[in-house]
């Protein structure tokens, strides 16, 4: 069964850093590709970031780019977010997600998703 945990969340005042993980449980993802989407108040889910393990490649959404790095571990099975210089607009409940076909695009499992709050 694919699993994912999101973890790293918290409170954080604007300009500050957080660093979420999504740690990939019952599968190795190295032929997968996993994204952050994010949800925020009132708002539609959106697509944040996505990495394509077996390769490296990396996509960034346009509010995110230059601020926010994906990257993987393999030994940990555990993909990273690293957000700096948060704004409030950055708050929202994050989640990540697997594609099996290592696309980053057509994404199945979900975690519970990991709550961040960028106070200004």
């Amino acid at each position: 069964e694919v699993q994912l945990v999101e973890s790293g969340g918290g409170l954080v005042q604007a300009g500050g850093s957080l660093r979420l993980s999504c740690a990939a449980v019952g599968f190795t993802f190295d032929d997968y590709a996993i994204g952050w989407f994010r949800q925020g108040p009132g708002k539609e889910r959106e697509g944040v970031s996505c990495i394509i393990i077996n390769d490296g490649t990396t996509t960034y959404s346009d509010s995110v780019e230059g601020r926010f790095t994906i990257s993987s571990d393999h030994a940990k099975n555990t993909v990273y977010l690293q957000m700096n210089n948060l704004q409030p607009e950055d708050t929202a409940v994050y989640y990540c997600t697997a594609d099996p076909l290592g696309l980053c695009a057509d994404f199945g499992s979900w975690g519970q998703g990991t709550q961040v709050t960028v106070i200004a």
